[in-house]
């Protein structure tokens, strides 16, 4: 096991430094890319000089630069001092039909632990974000891997709902846009899980927001989420109204707002993308 880190490189932003590198991960057994922007040295006014680190995992057809580049976040984790840190979508390793279709293989790991052939070995993005990445970032980064938020977009928000309810202990903060809110019940989560997965839909319940829910789990903070109204997906594949009810029912704290006009791209992001860090800030900033 290593946590060795190489530069691919580094910039000058916002006062402090986005930097892109890549590493050799053991719980995909592959090369990993991920983005880090490191705020300036005063900028948390905390006594502690390892910052809060807020975790954003993006959607299907994305990068470790996406976020990073799109979503007009860097200022204002300059602003308060966190630390963003982006993975890769899914590792970059080639397996029989990974490029058959832009919804399962590259880019779409869905942020789970595969079971299925040919994808077992390597398509282990829970256990990458969950155990492995905060270790890498702790060790190489002025980063307090103990106080941190995680948010995601689309399928990432389905990574960032699931996994923060499943780990409530490890994330102070969450928040997700338009994520894919049930994805049992959807056809970019049945594709998933089945190719991911196999049949068993009992092993399909640990990766479902709303299954999660309804078994007990919970996120000890309110859950923010944004929605846009012209979101071609909404109704489709993404149906935050399912989620809605099954925070209700299980006494979820659930901040669920619509917004007309608004569709499913990175704009949408970039609007309410000061309002989700002003939100992590103020829960990690608590313990900072």
């Amino acid at each position: 096991m290593t946590d060795a880190v190489e530069v691919i490189s580094r910039h000058a932003c916002h006062g402090g430094v986005l930097g892109y590198y890549k590493h050799r991960s053991t719980a995909v057994d592959a090369e990993m890319k991920f983005a880090v922007f490191e705020p300036p040295a005063s900028s948390s006014g905390a006594t502690n000089p390892r910052v809060p680190v807020l975790y954003y995992l993006a959607g299907l057809t994305c990068t470790e630069e996406t976020f990073v580049t799109k979503a007009g976040a860097l200022e204002h984790a300059a602003r308060h001092g966190i630390l963003l840190v982006a993975p890769d979508t899914s590792p970059r390793v080639q397996l029989p039909g990974d490029r058959d279709s832009w919804d399962f293989g590259i880019a779409a790991g869905f942020y789970l632990n595969a079971t299925e052939s040919p994808w077992a070995p390597h398509y282990r993005m829970y256990s990458y974000v969950v155990d492995e990445l905060p270790r890498v970032i702790g060790s190489r980064f002025s980063a307090d891997v103990h106080n941190a938020g995680i948010m995601g977009h689309s399928m990432g928000g389905h990574g960032a709902l699931t996994i923060a309810l499943k780990n409530p202990q490890k994330y102070r903060s969450l928040s997700a846009f338009a994520p894919i809110s049930a994805p049992m019940q959807v056809p970019w989560g049945q594709k998933a899980f089945t190719g991911y997965l196999g049949a068993d839909h009992a092993t399909w319940a640990d990766y479902d927001a709303c299954d999660l829910l309804a078994h007990g789990r919970r996120f000890p903070g309110t859950i923010l989420v944004d929605q846009g109204l012209a979101d071609k997906f909404l109704h489709d594949q993404l149906k935050p109204e399912l989620l809605e009810a099954a925070a209700k029912a299980a006494g979820q704290r659930l901040e669920l707002r619509m917004h007309r006009g608004y569709d499913h791209g990175y704009f949408f992001i970039q609007t309410f993308m000061r309002d989700h860090m002003d939100w992590h800030a103020r829960q990690l900033m608590k313990a900072a």
